[in-house]
């Protein structure tokens, strides 16, 4: 019987990984251009901090989260996101007391859910946080970063939706009159909704359930219930955007579906995806820290699930670029072998970021010519008794009408550099 992976955890074969290395790479550079540090978290942690930071009423915790006792008796968890596990670093290695962070991680999450385009119980996120930043200069910078993302890339079926959730006050007093509505039509609710009715009715704003849809559309409005002060952060971020030219909606619907939002909320959403429209989400989470036993200290963050991006990136008609060997080494003859490592990796000391393909396994001159074809390197370097005697190497164009030269060794990986566009190192 052939081994089989689990359910919803996928391998990405090397086909496919040149174009996630090829986005990581982007993201990872706009990030990085903004100030933000990357920070490598853990996989596993501890159960209690998902459960004290999303909510134990959420289908994250209820129904979704990997968790297990190990041998001394704590339970763990594979993490599900990854701004908990943020916020846990900031306070154990004490990154918050008088400071400020701008931090990005990125890397496999986990969630027991039915698997579908894009969504899968291995995924995999960049996740954004800026902590210790109270204005809303830091929510559009954080949403004007996302969107140099899709602009850098040329990715364009993407709609910005916003909203704000206020203070604990404000949405305290929000949730009394959600409470009041829902009960008056609970006959109509599904299970889930009247479930959520006394913990948390804000979930019921995000049910999927589509006999649902009209009774959300009734319901009142967060934005009806604003304190002064989350109206003005409101007012100022969408004066930010506005004046950086980002497009958004105002979707007083939009709640998150994590416990520990306040104020800002936001989502990029597509068409081109069926039904799973998120790519990106994030907000505000000024609580948080506190919650998890920190001081107080206001944050933002984002997260985009990769699997998508990547769906997305393609369906816009994306490609990344070839991730081919740009000079495949022949050797003819035994003794040449030696010979030709050697060269190879003269040619990798002496052209940055150079990709040289060895032969391997020998093989007669047309069955080496056959792989360096194969291999859809841009140049065949030749190695044979000849040019060996004669301090030389066949340089052979595989892309293109040049014609096959004899090169002296010496003058090869300054040749090669040129015609491939990159730098000799230092010194060469």
């Amino acid at each position: 019987m052939k081994p089989k992976p689990v359910k919803g955890m996928n391998d990405i074969l090397p086909e496919v990984s040149a174009t996630w290395q090829y986005l990581e790479g982007v993201v990872r550079e706009i990030v990085q251009s903004y100030g933000y540090s990357e920070i490598r978290l853990p996989l596993v942690e501890h159960t209690e901090l998902f459960k004290r930071s999303i909510g134990e009423v959420t289908d994250i915790v209820e129904k979704e989260m990997y968790t297990f006792e190990d041998r001394g008796g704590e339970s763990l968890t594979l993490r599900p996101e990854a701004t908990a596990g943020m916020v846990r670093a900031g306070i154990t290695n004490g990154l918050l007391y008088n400071q400020r962070q701008k931090l990005w991680t990125a890397g496999p999450m986990f969630r027991r859910e039915r698997p579908q385009r894009g969504r899968y119980r291995q995924f995999h996120q960049f996740d954004i946080e800026a902590l210790g930043y109270a204005g809303p200069d830091v929510d559009a910078e954080m949403i004007i970063m996302s969107s140099r993302i899709w602009s850098r890339l040329g990715i364009s079926r993407l709609e910005l939706e916003i909203n704000t959730l206020g203070v604990p006050e404000a949405r305290a007093r929000y949730r009394d009159t959600l409470v009041e509505y829902f009960t008056s039509v609970k006959s109509e609710l599904d299970q889930d909704s009247i479930r959520r009715l006394d913990q948390n009715p804000l979930r019921i704003l995000d049910s999927k359930n589509p006999d649902m849809q009209g009774l959300i559309e009734a319901a009142p409005v967060m934005l009806d219930f604003l304190d002064d002060e989350s109206a003005e952060h409101f007012d100022t971020l969408k004066a930010l955007l506005d004046a950086a030219g980002v497009r958004y909606t105002v979707n007083p619907r939009l709640v998150r579906g994590l416990d520990y939002y306040n104020r800002t909320v936001f989502e990029w959403v597509t068409d081109a995806l069926g039904s799973q429209g998120a790519v990106c989400s994030g907000g505000r989470y000024d609580g948080l820290v506190e919650k998890l036993g920190g001081k107080p200290t206001p944050a933002i963050g984002w997260a985009m699930g990769i699997e998508r991006f990547v769906d997305l990136f393609e369906a816009s008609g994306g490609t990344a670029p070839a991730d081919d060997a740009d000079v495949y080494v022949v050797a003819v003859g035994d003794g040449a072998v030696n010979e030709a490592f050697a060269l190879a990796e003269d040619l990798r000391d002496r052209i940055a970021g150079v990709r040289v393909e060895m032969n391997l396994g020998g093989g007669s001159f047309k069955s080496q010519m056959k792989r360096a074809d194969k291999s859809n390197a841009r140049y065949a370097v030749i190695l044979g008794e000849q040019e060996i005697a004669d301090n030389k190497a066949g340089f052979k164009p595989l892309r293109s009408d040049e014609q096959q030269a004899s090169v002296a060794r010496a003058e090869l990986a300054p040749m090669l550099a040129s015609k491939i566009g990159k730098p000799l190192t230092a010194g060469q």
